[in-house]
């Protein structure tokens, strides 16, 4: 069996390529997953705006703080402590069963209708409805 005789320079160099091969190939994976991941956060966002179209929504003017369920002794109608508890700072929701949503835009029309069930038409952000025009039920 022939021996072969390698200097350790050899070695070093051998050793410090491959290393570096392997950390430029880990660089382009971690590189390549990065621009995919933020070209599909960009395609849902865009996406998103364009489902953010006008819709309708059944359900029941509120306040944040007592939402369907107002203090009976309290001597209020439902509008009148949904008016109050928003001038204290609380914010008018719409409620529809399980579901609510905050509203937002065209306060006139939403104080007035405050307590009633209505029909409220506007572009849904998140969970908030930004109110367009809303009519009583």
């Amino acid at each position: 069996m022939v021996r072969q005789n390698r200097s350790w320079f050899a070695l070093i160099t051998f050793c410090a390529a491959s290393a570096l091969v392997a950390a430029l190939g880990l660089a382009i994976l971690i590189a390549s997953a990065t621009v995919a991941f933020a070209l599909a956060q960009s395609f849902n966002i865009h996406r998103n705006g364009e489902v953010a179209s006008t819709a309708t929504f059944d359900g029941m003017i509120t306040d944040a703080r007592c939402g369907a369920r107002h203090a009976k002794d309290s001597n209020k109608s439902p509008a009148e402590c949904s008016r109050m508890c928003v001038r204290k700072g609380e914010q008018y929701l719409l409620v529809d069963g399980e579901k609510r949503y905050t509203l937002s835009g065209n306060p006139q029309v939403i104080e007035r209708l405050a307590g009633q069930r209505v029909k409220v038409s506007g572009k849904l952000d998140g969970q908030t409805i930004q109110v367009s025009s809303a009519k009583p039920l």
